[in-house]
């Protein structure tokens, strides 16, 4: 049996590699970061993660959390920068967020915060919004039971990964159509209403996603699988930069 300073000598390396390995992966940070569905998948891609988010995210995957205004925290420090600004001013539901028209338009500050800092970013949002020359990832392209079409922005070249509609083509998913309930392709993560979005297991299934607790947080996340695809490669082009 290890002796008692055996012990102790394993736990402190451990702790040293531990820590040499957090230093030696690139360091992201993640604007309003939510629960963490794009934290996860830029982990997954090889990124040390730190969230911010206005609201408190008690879910929050990241290995830091800061609860702070996205437009003014600081930005040093970091390798690479994502944001994804609320998305409610675009969205073609805009209209039934309680009946306002008065989001704020967040993706321009956003942007021009991000270009001072002269760090590679990506900026998310949803079909519609006002980014520059985006890619458009769907949830289809990675096997996934959702679609749920997302735009990103950067100001480094990214590959995009076309839809792949034909492979929902099956009905297994139970879902509302005009107060009826039938069988859907995709599993609809929005909203609040009958069918699939009764069973929050299948939310998280359908998203990737494990740790989240609650169907507002998967709502407004995007499946980890979009940005460890990106991320992997705003990894490359770091390593490449280096």
């Amino acid at each position: 049996m290890p002796s008692k300073a055996d012990r102790e000598r394993t736990a402190s390396e451990q702790w040293i590699q531990e820590t040499l390995e957090h230093r030696s992966r690139p360091r992201l940070l993640d604007l309003f970061c939510g629960a963490g569905g794009a934290t996860r998948g830029y982990q997954l891609a090889g990124f040390h993660v730190t969230g911010v988010d206005l609201s408190p995210q008690p879910n929050y995957c990241g290995e830091v959390f800061h609860q702070a205004d996205a437009l003014t925290f600081p930005l040093e420090g970091f390798d690479a920068i994502h944001a994804s600004p609320p998305c409610q001013a675009y969205s073609v539901t805009r209209k039934a967020w309680n009946g306002r028209e008065d989001h704020p338009d967040l993706v321009s500050p956003v942007r021009k915060r991000l270009e001072a800092a002269g760090l590679p970013y990506i900026i998310e949002n949803v079909v519609g919004a006002p980014l520059r020359n985006p890619i458009q990832l769907c949830g289809s392209s990675f096997g996934l039971d959702v679609r749920r079409h997302r735009l990103f922005e950067s100001n480094v070249p990214m590959w995009a990964s076309p839809c792949a509609h034909h492979l929902q083509r099956v009905g297994r998913f139970p879902a509302l159509r005009s107060g009826r309930e039938t069988l859907a392709t995709v599993v609809g993560v929005f909203g609040t209403g009958g069918g699939a979005a009764k069973d929050i297991s299948l939310w998280r299934e359908a998203m990737g996603i494990d740790w989240m607790a609650t169907k507002g947080e998967l709502a407004e996340s995007i499946p980890p699988a979009f940005t460890e695809y990106l991320g992997r490669q705003l990894i490359a082009r770091l390593h490449t930069a280096a």
